[in-house]
């Protein structure tokens, strides 16, 4: 007989017995105040956060060293609940991850994050492949920015504007003019900006966007805009940047859609450590889970639904989530109640892997 499980921020949990050990997984979210943070993850998304905090960052799914305090992501539903995901990736490491690759140290690939910027963040750039060869300590960082609200004229900091040398950067970095070196992209609800280590950038003031990256926190600063108490770092930044080759762009163009019944699919980007899709659910719409022997992650952007396994409800998915879809997940659907919206975002097979 299915047992019935319910925890905040979900409605009903039902767990058939012949998926008893294979629910998709549901996280607590980790939050992190920042100097540059807001409220607007409780806004837009419908986080419960600490009164009187500015939250800058909601790490998703998280799965850091031990040397990062409170860097693992803790499951929230299903027999795991309260167990942190690297615990049940080492017990359950095939169910989970199909054929994709851990890290070196053993934990999950991507760090998945929500970021809220009430003041613009730090101009910084991510060590290069370069640097980490010279620097085995350093690792690389490449990430992907996908806008989910912003403010009138809000814009995002994406590269050197072309012609801008060392001596520029040199100069500027620490004042305001530093802002005269970078291309200022408007930040436009729905695109997509992919950061590739040795990009300098910063999310300006009033975006709030969901993150994908490399599971790295190695960050060189360049300019704080005039915030004092954070160190920069400015030789190390100039090691890793690409002085006229690191030029902006309005974002990832993004073929058209692809529908399919009731889905709607963006493709936003594919980079060698992880892809990007947003998908659009129509009102009682149904979408067949087909994970390929890979793990996917849920970011519930809009809406509601739930998934059902073998026809039988498992999960609610409410805005503000985010799941991880089992690579052995098998005979599952998502199905939307007044339309769902989320991103989805994959690893890449060995293979590819390897032919990036």
């Amino acid at each position: 007989m299915a047992s019935r499980r319910t925890h905040r921020g979900s409605r009903d949990f039902r767990y058939a017995p012949s998926t008893m050990m294979h629910p998709p997984l549901l996280f607590q979210p980790i939050f992190r105040e920042k100097v540059w943070g807001g409220r607007r993850l409780a806004d837009r998304l419908g986080k419960s956060l600490p009164e009187g905090v500015r939250i800058g960052e909601s790490w998703e799914l998280a799965d850091l060293p031990d040397s990062i305090p409170d860097g693992r992501s803790t499951i929230a539903n299903g027999p795991w609940r309260g167990r942190t995901l690297r615990e049940v990736l080492h017990e359950q490491r095939e169910w989970l991850m199909g054929s994709a690759e851990l890290t070196e140290e053993g934990g999950f690939p991507l760090l998945i994050k929500y970021l809220d910027a009430r003041e613009n963040l730090s101009v910084q750039v991510h060590p290069d492949a370069d640097y980490v060869r010279a620097h085995p300590e350093a690792h690389l960082k490449s990430e992907a920015w996908v806008v989910i609200d912003a403010e009138p004229g809000a814009v995002i900091y994406k590269g050197l504007k072309p012609g801008v040398t060392e001596a520029d950067l040199r100069a500027h970095a620490g004042t305001p003019a530093i802002r005269e070196d970078l291309v200022a992209v408007p930040a436009v609800p729905g695109a997509c900006h992919y950061l590739p280590s040795g990009t300098v950038h910063a999310l300006g003031a009033g975006v709030l966007v969901a993150e994908v990256q490399t599971p790295s926190d190695t960050t060189f600063r360049i300019d704080d805009w005039g915030r004092t108490g954070r160190e920069l770092h400015l030789e190390e930044a100039i090691e890793c940047i690409r002085f006229g080759v690191d030029g902006g762009d309005a974002g990832e163009p993004s073929p058209p859609p692809i529908e399919v019944g009731s889905t709607r699919t963006f493709e936003l980007v594919r980079t060698p450590y992880f892809g990007l899709e947003r998908i659009e659910l129509r009102s009682a719409g149904v979408l067949e889970i087909v994970t390929s022997g890979m793990p996917e992650v849920w970011m519930i952007l809009s809406g509601s639904g739930g998934i059902e396994v073998a026809g039988e409800p498992m999960n609610a998915m409410e805005r503000g989530q985010t799941w991880l879809i089992p690579a052995s997940l098998t005979g599952a659907s998502a199905r939307s109640g007044t339309g769902l919206e989320f991103l989805r975002v994959s690893l890449p097979s060995p293979v590819e892997g390897a032919l990036a």
